[in-house]
């Protein structure tokens, strides 16, 4: 058997397989000779936006059944699907830009196939999220992406408060709309000092990579409106947090050295609260005495 004909073996669209498709991001050469092979071959293909998906696909020549399946109808749409592959349809998923399950339902889709013993494949591809890691300049050994923060500004400061003391990577996802409340809620979470990479119309032409601090990118964006989405990758907290770092310091000692990293008063008391190991109200006395 040929080389060639080992290949075309290995990449065979198979019946009763949903194959998750990774498209580009923003540069349309980035597509894969796979992907497009797979979209060209299944029955069928599901899709976020099949406005999107169909200029996409006409762009490359492939014309197929295409229907939405996006967060609103992910329900419905997941049991036609998961029975039509269950009659020996193959299909695709693909999201609007990038890999699918990443902050998009197709998370729930493959879940389903998961709980129906229906297998699944992903055709790799772009991702936003490791573009912008690799590119950010920052420690990409240890991360921890969290995608787009959820609920009002009140949700969001509880949610970020609670990563203050995360000493890995932190890699989120942003609207131009929303970047600068995001940014003085980070701002306040983890200290104006705290290095962010703003990662802006990755693998297009104006592709931007911004490295600074929070008290840098808060004045630049008041100044420039935000445009296009962004990745947000943000330093961890400083190494000085690893283990029993504070066993020599006083009580006041290790506060202060909370309030220096940029925890507001109360945190700082929670955080040396939840090291010792002793109820917040105990430290709180002791600095007061």
């Amino acid at each position: 058997m040929s080389n060639m004909t080992s290949r075309e073996e290995k990449n065979k669209v198979l019946p009763g397989v949903l194959y998750l498709v990774a498209t580009p991001i923003g540069n349309l050469a980035d597509v894969s000779e796979r992907a497009l092979k797979v979209l060209s071959e299944v029955d069928c293909i599901a899709a976020e936006d099949t406005r999107n998906t169909l200029k996409f696909l006409t762009h490359f020549g492939i014309s197929k059944p295409l229907i939405s399946y996006f967060e609103h109808n992910k329900r419905q749409r997941g049991e036609e699907i998961i029975a039509s592959l269950k009659e020996g349809k193959a299909w695709a998923l693909v999201t609007d830009a990038g890999t699918p399950a990443i902050s998009d339902p197709g998370e729930d889709m493959v879940r389903l196939c998961a709980e129906e013993n229906i297998p699944v494949t992903l055709i790799p591809g772009a991702c936003a999220m490791i573009n912008a890691l690799a590119l950010s300049a920052l420690s990409a050994r240890r991360f921890v992406y969290e995608g787009f923060l959820e609920g009002k500004a009140k949700d969001k400061r509880e949610y970020l408060s609670d990563m203050k003391t995360e000493k890995r990577t932190m890699v989120f996802y942003e609207a131009p709309h929303n970047l600068i409340e995001t940014l003085a809620l980070m701002a306040e979470a983890f200290g104006e000092s705290r290095k962010v990479s703003l990662c802006r119309e990755l693998t297009k032409l104006n592709e931007e990579i911004m490295r600074c601090d929070f008290r840098t990118a808060i004045s630049y964006y008041q100044e420039h409106s935000p445009r296009g989405e962004y990745v947000l990758v943000v330093e961890g907290a400083p190494d000085s947090n690893d283990g029993e770092f504070w066993i020599n310091m006083t009580v006041l000692e290790q506060v202060e050295h909370y309030i220096k990293l940029g925890l507001s008063k109360m945190d700082a008391i929670k955080q040396t609260a939840k090291d010792r190991g002793v109820p917040k109200g105990v430290i709180y006395k002791e600095i007061l005495d």
